[in-house]
């Protein structure tokens, strides 16, 4: 590896302007692909509606139409933000939240509007409740499937959503191609420039020197490759070098970034955030927005006191069972920490004949001599956790969220693993993303707090209320949500 230009030769004009061609293509062929599923969900969930209701087709104009406005609404909401550059169909992770959204906000302005012009009694409250599940539905999968297609397609090198150049120490170079995967990412490297390693080890008059003579052999291949961004790639404390360099390339005719720097990525929600004036580097966002945080505690709320009601009768019958089972209160409150690691009592049928609460709590185990009969059953069930639906209805729970431990264990599992109190961004909830998928019971080992915990915060980073939901109905619904319960 030498401190000179390694480049490749410059492409055909002709495979530039079709690979240009197809990318946008692509983003016209998203633009319509989404615009269409829209509307002809409204048509086929009408049609479907009223003649398994009705026995009959009913108004397929008037579907065609509110279709057709729901899929403006969203057009013009994602043209407004940039959503259909191809940068963002690179992955899927976080499409549904932003979906969902956007999905929500556009029927309430249906809603709104059917109203205004006195047209809500012209449709069928049943056939918009299918609609909004249906479309949803549609345009997630629809969505979905044109995140893979331009994957595969940027991975084919049919598309390339940014043609860069590299210019750095060899060292940085070579780590920037490990790590990231510029062919999923749409990315392709045209070219590349070493600078020599004297322009870091040596005193910063020779610094100045051998960058200025490795970076006058840069623009004129930077201007037959004609690339798309020219990547920096030097660690973020020389600054000194960073200014050099931006002040040569910026004469340049195209973009100019500085690469990431190694200890950013271990940040992978790292974004550049502006106050007004003020610019900042944004490594942590907060779990939820305000409004995910509106969202999921309306929800919250209406559906426990909903499970509440029903439940109600259950509740009342388990209640005498624990007092004919065995001597002591029905009820089980233990002190757990909620979001911010503020303590609450947690509310639980009492299962067991011990009520520890204080430095020393002992795990339940599996035969654990502790657990009376009734008790056996309703941890089995799950049911012993209905209680806790009146700290959701109090504000100190949430139906779904990381599961509160005795503040006794959370002490002895902050010393086992260090992003630990992550868990604690976000109010506990009554089933959780670890718990359906079998992370339940006794953490006896630091293996299993990891997993765990490893559940916990995918949840925190990808939450959305299609997914609360989704648990939920894994929760009830799903065996593996009854693993490990003892």
């Amino acid at each position: 590896m030498s401190d000179t230009l390694v480049s490749r030769w410059k492409p055909e004009k002709r495979a530039q302007n079709w690979k240009s061609f197809a990318t946008e293509l692509a983003a016209l062929a998203a633009v319509a692909t989404e615009t269409a599923a829209i509307a002809a969900a409204s048509v086929v969930s009408g049609l479907l509606y009223h003649l398994v209701a009705y026995g009959e087709r009913g108004d397929v104009i008037g579907y065609f139409q509110v279709g057709t406005l729901a899929a403006s609404i969203i057009l013009i909401s994602n043209l407004f933000r940039g959503e259909y550059r191809l940068s963002h169909f690179l992955s899927f992770k976080t499409h549904p939240r932003r979906l969902f959204q956007l999905w929500n906000a556009t029927f309430a302005c249906l809603l709104v509007l059917g109203f205004l012009i006195k047209a809500s009694e012209d449709y069928s409250r049943g056939w918009l409740l299918l609609y909004y599940v249906t479309g949803f539905g549609t345009l997630l999968l629809v969505r979905y499937a044109l995140v893979r297609l331009v994957r595969r397609a940027a991975s084919a090198g049919i598309i390339a959503t940014k043609r860069i150049f590299l210019i750095g120490t060899p060292q940085e170079v070579e780590r920037f191609t490990a790590h990231f995967d510029t062919s999923a990412l749409g990315i392709e490297i045209v070219g590349s420039s070493y600078l020599s390693d004297a322009t870091l080890r040596e005193t910063a008059p020779v610094r100045q020197e051998e960058l200025s003579r490795d970076l006058a052999t840069v623009s004129p291949h930077v201007r037959h490759l004609e690339p798309d961004a020219i990547f920096v790639l030097i660690p973020w404390s020389e600054r000194d070098l960073i200014d050099r360099c931006v002040q040569v390339l910026v004469g340049l005719p195209c973009e100019v970034h500085i690469g990431p720097d190694h200890a950013l990525q271990h940040y992978s929600n790292a974004d550049l955030a502006r106050h007004g004036p003020l610019a900042s580097l944004q490594l942590v966002r907060a779990p939820l927005s305000r409004f995910d945080l509106l969202q999921k505690r309306v929800f919250d709320f209406f559906a426990a006191v909903f499970a509440l009601a029903v439940a109600a009768p259950f509740m009342v019958v388990i209640a005498i069972l624990i007092k004919l089972d065995s001597p002591g209160p029905v009820f089980f409150r233990q002190q757990r920490y909620g979001f911010n690691r503020k303590p609450f009592p947690i509310l639980k049928f009492r299962t067991m004949t011990t009520l520890d609460d204080g430095p020393i709590v002992n795990q339940a185990t599996r035969h654990d001599p502790r657990i009376t009969r009734v008790g056996r059953w309703l941890r089995r069930l799950n049911l012993d956790e209905l209680p806790q639906l009146l700290n959701v209805i109090r504000g100190e729970m949430s139906l779904v969220g990381p599961r509160p431990h005795a503040i006794a264990h959370d002490h002895e599992f902050e010393k086992v693993v260090d992003s630990y109190a992550c868990r604690h961004n976000v109010k506990p909830g009554i089933t959780g993303w670890a718990q359906v998928h079998g992370y339940r019971g006794e953490t006896d080992t630091p293996d299993k707090v990891e997993r765990r915990l490893e559940y916990d915060l995918f949840y925190i980073e990808n939450w959305s209320l299609a997914r609360d939901v989704l648990i939920l109905f894994w929760t009830v619904f799903s065996a593996t949500a009854y693993r490990n319960a003892f």
